[in-house]
């Protein structure tokens, strides 16, 4: 068996220079990218620190300078002429520095890497891991969301979504995300003929063109999104799955964006919502197709369902039950690698610890079903109607809101632009709520307090799964003999809906669903509520469906 020996990496501020903040940080990235690292602190002399990269058998030495740029380049100029026999037996030197010392130290041609402050977290390590003999890539960036997620760790991959009226805004977007380095994943963003009828221009509506998204219409439209982003940080892309001609869009994705995910609901996207035309039992049955297609491909898929209950105000243990039904029937689809949306903040009411203990509690009750054919993601996000009009206060949101999801370990963060009650994002906008998120992430990897051990927190926990479980045995009655497995079956999961079992206030006078439901927000949880106003649990709620059926 081979073992590997970690490389090792010496850093230190060089000559009269205090500042180490830098290098420490440099550090910090290097030992989460397998590094063994040695600290010789501030203000180390030329021969201190060549001497002390001998002794540790370095292979890459850090040299830091932040005072002025005179001093700084006759100093480095030195270090170069001393440092110039380690270099030449194959040992690395990065440099790290303010830009006009950095501008000095590139003039020198001395250092494998220059860094000035103005780099992304993704460019220090794609150099860290590219210098390591086992990492991937030792070039470019990862190609796909499972390899970017392991190649990023600690850190989460920034997800945001983006599409624009026009093709060519959106185009010149997508390139603008591309070159700040700030996201892994675009999300394209189309509009709702591009999901419904990209392959009948006969039922598109030359006034709904940009609604909602970019206007994609040919195949060449998608191509040319993907050569968009084909520079910078090399972002994935993902879009939606469409609302009707799943398998032929799935497709198209594949072939022209290398579709990073499949993103499909369960129960919506339908006539139920409005947003395709099938009913709720033919949707379901169809977005399973769509699992098992790209499940039987290796490719990951999310089915972003919990959140689309909660945005209609269903209490949390619908939630966690529509939670639980979503990995189900991946799992059961064939689907290896699933990705679990956890959208905070809907809906907006909620507190923050209670929905903390709503996201966990939907964690808790699919952590079962993982097992060596089924892993599970975490993805989280920020509610999409949570976001103050107010643009600072908007901000604020975005930040506290990413630094409170950074309790489950995200593997994935979908930022959601702070821009999202006025406007859809722009490209700068999406670049700088990336920035933010990304500063919240940081400070929470630091070292954040252990929300998740709140006792209050615990206890919803477990109060939701208990809850949850009498819900999914009670969908399962409804199932004949014949029925094989009552919650994969399309049929018994739309009468779930139209009984009343799963349910959700605005679903009121749908005629798929049963509409009844009444909710409230006490001690910062959405619970449901009878005709006079008590909380009531699943087992009263649902036998009060049965008395007046």
């Amino acid at each position: 068996m081979e073992v590997f020996v970690k490389k090792t990496v010496v850093a230190a501020a060089l000559g009269e220079c205090v500042h180490v903040a830098g290098v420490v940080n440099f550090l910090r990235l290097a030992e989460t990218s397998g590094w063994r690292t040695v600290f010789l602190g501030p203000a180390v002399g030329v021969k201190e620190l060549l001497a002390a990269a001998k002794r540790e058998q370095a292979d890459l030495v850090g040299v830091s300078y932040r005072l002025t740029p005179e001093t700084g380049e006759r100093l480095l100029a030195e270090f170069a002429e001393e440092a110039d026999e380690l270099r030449a037996q194959g040992v690395k030197f990065y440099f790290g520095g303010t830009p006009p010392v950095a501008e000095r130290a590139r003039r020198l041609e001395f250092f494998t890497r220059v860094f000035d402050g103005s780099e992304e977290i993704e460019d220090v390590l794609a150099s860290l891991k590219g210098e390591r003999e086992d990492n991937t890539p030792k070039t470019g960036f990862p190609t796909t969301v499972l390899e970017r997620i392991r190649w990023k760790a600690p850190y989460p991959v920034f997800r945001h979504h983006f599409g624009l009226p026009t093709m060519e805004a959106t185009l010149d977007g997508v390139s603008q995300i591309a070159e700040a380095r700030v996201l892994d994943v675009i999300s394209l963003g189309v509009d709702q003929d591009a999901q419904e009828n990209f392959f009948h221009p006969e039922r598109q509506n030359p006034r709904r063109t940009g609604a909602g998204g970019v206007p994609v219409r040919t195949v060449q439209d998608y191509q040319a999104l993907y050569q968009a982003s084909r520079r910078g940080n090399y972002p994935l892309l993902r879009t939606y799955s469409g609302t009707d001609d799943f398998i032929r869009l799935a497709e198209v994705f594949t072939e022209t964006i290398h579709n990073a995910w499949c993103a499909i609901p369960l129960f919506w996207f339908n006539q139920m919502d409005g947003r395709g035309p099938w009913d709720v039992a033919g949707s379901i049955r169809e977005h399973q197709r769509v699992m098992a297609w790209y499940g039987a491909r290796g490719i990951p898929v999310e089915l972003n369902e919990p959140h689309h209950w909660g945005m209609r105000d269903a209490p949390d243990v619908v939630c966690v039950v529509s939670a639980y039904l979503a990995a189900y029937n991946e799992k059961a689809s064939g689907v290896r690698d699933y990705i679990a949306q956890l959208m905070f903040n809907s809906p907006p009411g909620l507190s923050d610890a209670m929905d903390l203990a709503k996201m966990a509690a939907m964690l808790r009750i699919i952590a079962p079903l993982e097992d060596e054919t089924f892993h599970i993601w975490r993805q989280t996000r920020t509610g999409l109607l949570s976001y103050p009009l107010q643009p600072e206060a908007a901000r604020a949101h975005l930040a506290a809101s990413i630094y409170l999801q950074m309790s489950l370990r995200p593997h994935i963060v979908h930022i959601v632009g702070h821009t999202e009650a006025h406007h859809a994002a722009t490209a700068q906008d999406v670049i700088e709520a990336a920035r933010m998120a990304r500063r919240a992430v940081e400070n929470a990897l630091r070292g954040a307090p252990d929300m998740l051990a709140d006792t209050a927190v615990q206890k919803r926990v477990a109060e939701l799964v208990n809850e949850a479980q009498v819900t999914l045995a009670a969908i399962q009655t409804l199932a004949g003999t014949d029925v094989p497995d009552p919650l994969t079956d399309p049929y018994t999961l739309a009468q779930a809906l139209k009984r009343g079992i799963l349910d959700a206030p605005q679903l009121r006078n749908n005629r798929f669903a049963r509409g009844e439901l009444r909710v409230a927000i006490l001690n910062g949880a959405c619970v449901a509520i009878d005709g006079n106003g008590r909380v009531i649990g699943e087992a009263a709620r649902l036998e009060g469906l049965t008395r007046k059926e």
